[in-house]
């Protein structure tokens, strides 16, 4: 985007702003922030199945909009989660992330009991995460993101014939 487009969109009132549909805006500062977030259980075990990938989902829904922030995609996988979402500028990712992991992780103990015999420690989540920032290719990765679960069915199905 031209300087010029930058200052007349600084400048200008909230409805330019939301004409052009790509930034949001809060007091003084108007932003795009998007990020591809994939993290996995501990282990990698491939226990996001059933009704705890359900619950799974709902929270974190939940979680991202007490932060304020919007969901635009979200997968889970049994043994991963992508998700893309929409971050405000006041919110680091560490912090988003601390907080989807840890919340999430109490309220699936507490729903789910049973999963502690397979993650003991009393840790739910892996310690690392990836994140990537999502900009001109935003569609793409929310195919991507979208499809993981036809995609990792095939390859599932590649290994069973290779047996």
């Amino acid at each position: 985007m031209p300087m010029s487009e930058y200052l007349c969109l600084l400048t200008t009132s909230k409805r330019r702003q939301t004409d052009m549909g790509l930034y949001r805006s809060s007091s003084h500062v108007y932003w795009r922030c998007k990020y591809h977030i994939v993290w996995t259980p501990k282990y990698r075990f491939r226990i996001l199945r059933d009704k705890l990938d359900k619950e799974l989902y709902r929270t974190i829904y939940i979680l991202c909009g007490i932060k304020d922030c919007e969901v635009l995609e979200l997968n889970v996988q049994p043994d991963h989660v992508h998700l893309v979402v929409i971050v405000p500028p006041k919110i680091s990712i560490s912090t988003l992330m601390g907080h989807l992991k840890g919340r999430s992780a109490i309220k699936l103990y507490n729903r789910f009991p049973h999963i502690r015999k397979k993650l003991w420690g009393n840790y739910f989540w892996s310690r690392g995460y990836f994140v990537d920032t999502v900009g001109v290719n935003e569609e793409i990765i929310r195919r991507y993101v979208r499809h993981q679960e036809k995609k990792e069915q095939t390859h599932e199905q590649q290994m069973e014939l290779l047996e």
